[in-house]
């Protein structure tokens, strides 16, 4: 799978852009601020509805235009057709998908149907983040693959967020009624048992390929574990919201359940986040993302379009030769890479013998 052409309208600094891409390795060249970054971006939204990184879809708008227009066309070898898949937004108005002309009823029926993975210099974050940094990281790669589990998560957090405002119209009306609060916990007990163990399931399943992407990475120097800390490790679901009852009532806010998991990430034993060096942590983040793309590979059978933001300056030349080399063993599909150097692009491409394409993107002025 790959994508062959994308349209930007009014999109961030583009107000009309198009671009036909290469099914292997697409080097995007320009100035800081040109905007490489956000073509990524547009490619992301196409794939997964949203932006990789703004949280609200308005700050995607160009300056002075009230909607943005994103259209791109997919090429799938296993069925030899192509889907038009188009994302458009208008200030004040409801983001729309489209596959073909056709809008879909919920976005979530579009997630995993165009696989992608992004290597960012914001990865670290995955590591020196919150928990719900990690939990979102890894949501992403089994709701890419599993239906089932994305329309319970979503299921699940909706209804948490509805027990939350039932909590904090207690504390204000200074009453609590069990009964209510029961209804809510019934309809989430099937819910977060399902999430637990898929989650469970999915870190087991996953490490032997981490391992392996780790130890290319760092020769094989350490030994790496992904430790999932879950309430439901320990008892169960009923029993969580039981002995939770009191600091519930008191903080307005549900404090035990599947959306407080979190992951420890460990080198040797030792916490990541504390202990690694700087190299290490780089190494580790990008493990993961090499390892999301081999899971969503194996489980699809699709080749996940691969985004490399900024990599020749945000890591070392170790771990960019690393990662060039398994470009080169066609270990990936299509390939997008950003840098602001074009020269460096051609030649570290081209001594890998890497077969690529380059855009140059100008720097427009008053954006």
């Amino acid at each position: 799978m790959y994508l062959q052409h994308i349209k930007l309208s009014n999109f961030k600094n583009y107000e009309e852009a198009e671009f036909d891409f290469s099914d292997n390795v697409n080097g995007i060249v320009g100035e800081n601020g040109s905007g490489k970054t956000n073509l990524l971006d547009a490619i992301h939204y196409l794939c997964f509805c949203k932006s990789f990184f703004a949280s609200q879809d308005q700050f995607a708008v160009r300056f002075d235009s009230d909607f943005f227009a994103i259209h791109g066309d997919f090429f799938k070898r296993e069925q030899q057709n192509t889907t038009h898949i188009s994302c458009t937004y208008k200030l004040g108005k409801h983001k729309a998908m489209k596959a073909n002309q056709k809008e879909y009823d919920r976005f979530s029926d579009h997630i995993g149907l165009f696989p992608l993975v992004m290597v960012s210099p914001y990865d670290n974050d995955i590591i020196n983040e919150g928990s719900d940094i990690r939990r979102k990281f890894f949501d992403i790669i089994i709701s890419q693959f599993d239906k089932e589990y994305l329309s319970k998560l979503i299921a699940y957090q909706k209804i948490i967020l509805q027990r939350n405002t039932l909590l904090k119209n207690f504390i204000e009306q200074r009453q609590y009624d069990a009964s209510l609060i029961e209804i809510f916990d019934n309809q989430l007990i099937p819910l977060a048992n399902y999430i637990h163990e898929k989650r469970k399931l999915f870190i087991s399943d996953i490490l032997p390929v981490f391992n392996q992407h780790y130890r290319y990475l760092s020769q094989g120097l350490e030994n790496v574990d992904i430790v999932y800390e879950s309430g439901l490790n320990d008892c169960s679901f009923e029993e969580g919201m039981k002995q939770n009852e009191w600091a519930d009532r008191k903080s307005g806010y549900t404090n035990f359940g599947v959306h407080k998991d979190d992951y420890s990430f460990q080198i040797d034993g030792r916490s990541v986040k504390r202990f690694a060096s700087q190299g290490q942590q780089k190494s580790y983040a990008l493990a993961l993302k090499l390892s999301q793309f081999d899971y969503i590979f194996q489980h699809k059978g699709i080749k996940p379009i691969l985004l490399l933001d900024d990599i020749f300056d945000k890591l070392d030349k170790k771990r960019t030769a690393q990662l060039l080399d398994l470009v080169g063993k066609e270990h990936f599909g299509q390939v997008f890479i950003t840098d602001t150097d074009e020269i460096r692009v051609n030649a570290i491409l081209s001594e890998r013998g890497i077969n690529h394409q380059i855009f140059k993107i100008k720097r427009i002025e008053n954006q």
